[in-house]
């Protein structure tokens, strides 16, 4: 065996790593402590490093390891999404930092790469936590650098890092309290774990992963299934609309095996995913209201996403042709939001927000989707509200990729992307619209209602599955059984001696009167208080309260 790692070994390696954490990503995802219902560790690393798979699959076997890592560091800070994702993606952008116009990679440049790749993650975090993905990472690149000064073979220096990795690995629940008292590891040292030593295996001569059968999948799933699946049939379309959409079971919807059978009839390109609580499908037809109209029999929809693919495709013509072409400026400022649910959309438009990235919780949405919103945005200075704190990250990173001024305004909820906006003055500068907005989006208190999607013993609760949680400002308030009764002693929590008015937005999942029963108990309540109630439509959080 060669003493380098050519272009086209590392090419095959990340490849392969992406297919077995797509195929592992449920049990990294399990790892999670907070039994919130999110996008999750190891789904956000995944679709990570497969949208760089995706990429690296078209490059030659003739390709340097510098190209091969450009290629992979681009793939993944596009695609990144969710904090572990970007952190991930940082740490393969050391790699491509390290190996410009380089053909191989020796023991001296394999080290090189993980110490660019770390100071770079370190660099991202405001403050880093130890006992985390920056924890493993760390210190296998010093176990690294302290064997490179004996060995100078790339191959067994990274082997010896997936060793240290998994010795850090199993440390972190000594350095987090929370995980040890969960008896897990760090989810994204995990997440890296799997992807490192993927690595390794194919760098010593393995075969690389075409497919691994996802655990609780019904049917096959590759890292292309739901984000490549229209780009091998864009020769010939024959059906317009790529429909995609989550459905949650109703009780005693044993399999999806019917849905599955009755897309097939109305369209190709049909991949179906399950696992206990939702299905997930894709399909291209001619008349997506059939498939929507079907998957009601299964359960209730969640985000479905419909796309015109002909226009896709001429579009996708024109920008390989033109390259793609960012909105020219047309006004002094602009604003990017992400949110989720018509309701909550419909409020950030109707204040001045000019796109809408749709995603949150269980949905995060990448850098890439957040850069082509400011870039789509016609102003000379865009605001970005992430409204989640595992946005932020990603929308930092679309920042330094955009062509305009660009600030990431650090909101963690929904009310809090409102009240930054409303504090919004036309008239004053941009430094002064940052602090102000700033100011007023840390004054807003956030109760969010929501449901645990495991059981779990977290902070002195013994959680069970299904039970309501009740958050404030993002940290577990209490658990409820009766979803009204939560909602409304949360309500009364957030309430202080000074509070003015209190925002209610419901959910997709709670109906009106409900919604209204606790509207009228909180005004009978606090009767010098203004209580707004407003439809969200949002998923996975049954209630979003604000009080100022």
């Amino acid at each position: 065996m060669s003493n380098v790692i050519n272009g086209k070994l590392f090419r095959d390696a990340v490849v392969s790593a992406a297919n077995v954490l797509q195929s592992k990503k449920k049990s990294v995802d399990e790892l999670n402590v907070f039994p919130v219902p999110d996008g999750d560790t190891g789904t956000n690393m995944s679709m990570t490093i497969g949208n760089a798979a995706m990429a690296l699959k078209n490059l030659p076997d003739d390709v340097t390891a510098g190209e091969a890592a450009k290629e992979t560091a681009s793939g993944m800070l596009r695609g990144a999404r969710g904090n572990s994702g970007v952190i991930l993606s940082l740490i393969f952008r050391g790699f491509s930092k390290a190996l410009a116009g380089k053909r191989e990679i020796d023991a001296e440049a394999l080290v090189d790469c993980l110490e660019q790749g770390v100071k770079g993650a370190y660099k991202s975090v405001m403050k880093p936590t130890e006992g985390t993905i920056l924890t493993v990472a760390r210190e296998a690149s010093e176990k690294a650098r302290e064997l490179s000064r004996t060995i100078n073979d790339p191959f067994e220096i990274w082997t010896a890092v997936c060793d240290q990795a998994k010795v850090s690995l199993d440390n972190t629940p000594n350095l987090l309290p929370q995980l040890k008292k969960a008896g897990v590891v760090d989810a994204g040292g995990m997440g890296l774990y799997v992807v490192w030593c993927e690595m390794d295996r194919v760098f010593r001569g393995g075969e690389p992963a075409e497919f691994v059968k996802s655990e609780g999948a019904s049917a096959p799933v590759t890292i292309d299934s739901f984000s490549d699946v229209v780009g091998k049939y864009d020769a010939e379309i024959h059906f317009t609309y790529c429909t995609e959409m989550i459905i949650t079971k109703h009780e005693g919807c044993d399999s999806s095996d019917a849905l599955r059978a009755y897309l097939e009839t109305i369209g190709d390109c049909v991949v179906v995913v399950e696992d206990d609580d939702i299905i997930k499908f894709h399909v291209h037809t001619n008349d997506p209201g059939l498939a929507m109209q079907k998957a009601l029999e299964f359960g209730y929809i969640n985000l479905p996403k419909i796309e015109n693919m002909k226009l896709q495709h001429q579009n996708r013509k024109k920008d390989a042709e033109q390259g793609y072409t960012p909105a020219k400026p047309e006004k002094k400022y602009g604003f990017v939001a992400v949110a989720a649910g018509s309701g909550i959309e419909a409020m950030f438009k109707d204040i001045g927000v000019d796109c809408i990235v749709r995603g949150g919780q269980t949905m995060n949405p990448s850098t890439d989707d957040i850069l082509k919103a400011i870039q789509s945005c016609p102003a000379e200075t865009v605001f970005v509200l992430p409204n989640n704190k595992n946005i932020i990250m990603a929308a930092e990173q679309a920042m330094k990729l955009a062509d305009r001024k660009v600030c990431v305004l650090q909101t963690r909820s929904i009310p809090q992307g409102m009240s930054a906006m409303l504090a919004f003055d036309p008239d004053a500068d941009f430094a002064e619209n940052c602090t102000v907005m700033t100011e007023a989006f840390e004054r807003v208190s956030t109760g969010q209602v929501t449901f645990a999607a495991r059981d779990s013993d977290f902070e002195g609760h013994a959680i069970k599955r299904g039970e309501i949680l009740c958050m404030e400002n993002g940290k577990l308030a209490f658990t409820e059984r009766d979803l009204s009764k939560g909602a409304y002693k949360l309500a009364k929590r957030l309430v202080r001696g000074d509070t003015s008015f209190v925002t209610i937005i419901y959910g997709a999942d709670v109906t009106d009167d409900a919604a209204e029963a606790l509207h009228d108990r909180l005004s009978a309540k606090f009767s010098g208080i203004d209580i707004n109630l407003i439809r969200g439509g949002q998923p996975v959080y049954y209630y979003i309260i604000s009080a100022e």
